[in-house]
């Protein structure tokens, strides 16, 4: 896939998977509302918008090295052609799902909505079994020794 056609999927995927998750559903649960749960919990919005915005950094970082190393998109239909282990990816097999669970878990601690909480650990559950029973089976399909290699190299 050429690197503009990549690019403008994984820009639609972007709000499609991750606004949806990190976006629509936090803001249909919470209306974005902030609440004081419990006394002094200042630090805690302050460790809410550090979380927050780290997983929208990572996020935006793990799309774009789908593009420009990967030529292809998080979306199956329009997977990469090429496995995708630099960036984030050195540290992490799955730091979209990383950066999604650090974003809902921010807007959790910055809105002092601890339900997002709930949310953050029911996306983590699903997100890890999904991952467990397709992605990597998939993955070991279409990139054989190279994903076994980097799965024994990098942490889930």
């Amino acid at each position: 896939m050429r690197r503009p056609t990549a690019a403008v999927g994984s820009a639609a995927f972007f709000l499609v998977g991750p606004g949806i998750m990190t976006g629509l559903i936090p803001w249909l649960l919470t209306g974005w509302q902030v609440r004081e749960p419990l006394p002094y919990w200042a630090p805690l919005r302050v460790i809410g918008v550090i979380l927050l915005v780290a997983g929208l950094i990572v996020l935006i970082q793990a799309f774009v090295r789908f593009v420009m190393e990967g030529f292809g998109t998080p979306v199956p239909v329009a997977a990469p052609e090429r496995l995708v282990v630099g960036g984030v990816y050195r540290y992490v097999r799955n730091p979209m799902y990383v950066a999604i669970l650090a974003a809902t878990v921010g807007q959790a601690l910055l809105l002092g909505q601890l339900g997002l909480l709930l949310y953050a650990a029911a996306f983590w559950l699903i997100a890890a079994a999904f991952v467990r029973s397709h992605e990597e089976p998939a993955l070991t399909r279409r990139f054989g020794a190279d994903y076994e290699a980097y799965r024994r190299a990098v942490p889930a």
